[in-house]
């Protein structure tokens, strides 16, 4: 049985149509290939309670891993990280750590990035940044601990 995951990229740009979204497909390619169920990615704008509201739909849904794509940086409308605090129940520093150190040995400005990683019940939520570049990166990290991760929700003992 597969586990169900998603992507949600957040861009005010793509939502209206001015850009297409080209960082949720890499997401959603990666998760198949690894074998998790992903529909194609969702758009929404940008702002807190727009990733706040599409974060605990997901995770009411039952999906077990979701992915967002995008406002992670220090503009005025990226609030992807204060929208994912408000649904995590934990936070994995560790995860949004190596993500910024893996993606400044890439890029230095990786740094600007203020992406979280976390819990909410047995979901595993990780904040991408939107350059295509970033998630190629990022989703390599996550699948390295993705089903590890999920086991111990689940309970499973450390292996």
């Amino acid at each position: 049985m597969s586990l169900a995951a998603a992507v949600i990229t957040v861009s005010d740009r793509s939502a209206r149509g001015e850009r297409a979204d080209a960082s949720g497909p890499i997401a959603v390619d990666a998760l198949r290939a690894a074998g998790f169920d992903c529909d194609d990615a969702i758009i929404i704008p940008d702002g807190a309670d727009e990733v706040e509201r599409a974060l605990r739909e997901a995770v009411q849904r039952g999906i077990r891993l979701i992915i967002t794509t995008g406002g992670t940086g220090i503009g005025p409308r990226d609030r992807t990280p204060e929208g994912t605090a408000r649904v995590l129940t934990s936070r994995l520093t560790g995860i949004a750590e190596e993500l910024r150190r893996r993606g400044a040995a890439e890029k230095p400005a990786a740094l600007l990035s203020r992406g979280l990683a976390g819990v909410a019940g047995t979901t595993l939520i990780v904040n991408l940044p939107g350059s295509t570049a970033a998630v190629e990166s990022g989703m390599r990290l996550v699948l390295e601990i993705a089903h590890h991760a999920l086991g111990q929700l689940e309970g499973e003992d450390h292996r």
